[in-house]
């Protein structure tokens, strides 16, 4: 059993926890018995301690969203707890997971704990990793690229390696998880990485103090450059032209270089020609939405990686709903978290509804394509899309069809002669056919109500 070890300064009244942990754990179970367990459980037990003295106490959490939510709500309560089991401290610090938060040492060098990988670069984050990264379709020549630069950073193959796409799909996640790949396994690597704005700004700094030479020896000392967002660039031509002499000399040295942007390069405006033909003499690779498998094991990820234990149903539903980035679906987790405990309320579906409402509006059909409801009733009847609107006419396969031609007319008010073009050129008379055929269908076939109840439940907030 570990011990609680207290050293006491009367003339400074100054305690120092040799054990910090045991303390925060004793600090939790307080914690747990004045806070609702709902709240607890979702904000309070994920956090982790670092330092504790009078000086001020220093916890840690996993991302920054949770870090403005538990500073706002919570730190009153974790402070006066402290104070109320030994600890007279007034400030409180709540350090985000990677951003290399390093305690100070006292005379005996282990009065407070050290956090990991001290050569871990600040902007790095710990939290994006190639095992939390969720593949599919839409990613996987994308991760393997970057799991390539980071097993044999500087190849010419992949140098530089150019990772684009639209906003919140993962490009950033893959940037960070190769760097905190090469730390893993080269720890004497040099790893810098900035984004192009931090880019921009340190050079700036260094023009108003006339220090231009550190700052290029500082981005140019690196063994492997990661670099986010290089569309900022854009228009800058003394950024372009600095950054152009620091890429010219990585590449000559052989070091690896890898640059996240929302376009091809070869698609930008406004950069050099000359900086766009480096960045296009490597290897771009591309990131696209999710698809709908891709986007529902996201969301179950994060529901375990914040705690949260979401009914399958529901993660369905959001994922049917929203499509278009990652980043929104972990925002909806993390907003589901903070509905459920500011309210103190079980996450349950009118819930899940009343978070999509905020973010999509009530209008969420218009977001819904005729591919969309054939997919989904394809789910539901284990028959596959293809053969929904293909040629055959086998009775489940036609029942199919006519279920999915009924929901086009109902939730999306196609007309008959469009829905017939997304059915394989069916004539609108035969759409028709399908529309009446499950409209009297639906007064006494169970199976029927239920495959079409569950797409419309699915889909359309308007009739809910």
């Amino acid at each position: 059993m570990h011990k609680l070890t207290i050293r006491v300064d009367v003339d400074n009244l100054w305690i120092t926890f040799m054990n910090h942990l045991d303390f925060w754990n004793k600090t939790k179970d307080e914690l747990k018995k004045r806070l609702p367990a709902h709240t607890f459980d979702t904000w309070l037990e994920p956090i982790e301690a670092l330092e504790f003295g009078v000086a001020g106490a220093v916890l840690q959490v996993p991302n920054q969203f949770f870090s403005e939510w538990v500073d706002t709500h919570y730190s009153k309560h974790i402070l006066n707890t402290i104070n109320d089991m030994g600890v007279k401290t007034k400030n409180l610090k709540l350090v985000v997971s990677g951003e290399g938060f390093k305690a100070e040492e006292t005379e005996n060098n282990n009065s407070a704990i050290v956090a990991k990988n001290q050569n871990r670069p600040r902007h790095l984050s710990s939290s994006y990793s190639f095992e939390r990264f969720i593949e599919g379709p839409n990613n996987q020549f994308a991760k393997a690229a970057a799991q390539k630069v980071s097993d044999s950073p500087g190849s010419q193959a992949f140098n530089p390696l150019v990772i684009y796409g639209g906003v919140g799909l993962g490009k950033t996640h893959l940037l960070h998880a190769i760097g905190n790949e090469i730390i893993e396994t080269s720890p004497k690597t040099k790893v810098v990485i900035a984004s192009s704005e931090k880019f921009t700004l340190d050079f700036i700094s260094s023009i108003q103090k006339n220090n231009t030479a550190e700052f290029s020896k500082s981005y140019r000392k690196a063994d492997v450059l990661l670099i986010d967002d290089i569309q900022f660039f854009q228009k800058k031509e003394q950024t372009q032209e600095q950054f152009f002499h620091t890429f010219n000399e990585l590449y000559q040295l052989g070091k690896q270089i890898v640059m996240t942007a929302d376009r091809y390069p070869g698609e930008m405006s406004g950069l050099q020609d000359r900086l766009l033909s480096r960045f296009q003499s490597g290897l771009s690779v591309d990131v696209q939405p999710p698809n709908y498998e891709t986007r529902v094991a996201i969301l179950m990820e994060k529901s375990e990686i914040n705690g949260l234990d979401l009914p399958y149903n529901m993660i369905e539903f959001i994922a049917m709903h929203l499509k278009n980035s990652v980043r929104e679906l972990e925002s909806t987790i993390i907003r589901l978290l903070a509905h459920a405990s500011l309210s103190q309320v079980d996450i349950d579906f009118p819930l899940v509804k009343k978070v999509l409402k905020e973010r999509l509006g009530d209008g969420i059909s218009a977001d819904i394509s005729a591919e969309d409801i054939i997919n989904r009733v394809a789910d539901l009847t284990n028959i596959r899309s293809d053969d929904i609107v293909g040629p055959s006419r086998r009775k489940e396969i036609a029942e199919a069809r006519q279920i999915a031609v009924y929901l086009c007319r109902e939730l999306l008010g196609l007309s008959l002669s469009t829905i017939g073009m997304h059915f394989g050129g069916r004539d609108h008379t035969t759409a028709l056919h399908a529309c009446n055929k499950i409209r009297n269908a639906l007064k006494s076939d169970k199976r029927f109500n239920r495959i079409v109840g569950k797409v419309k439940d699915d889909f359309s907030f308007a009739i809910l």
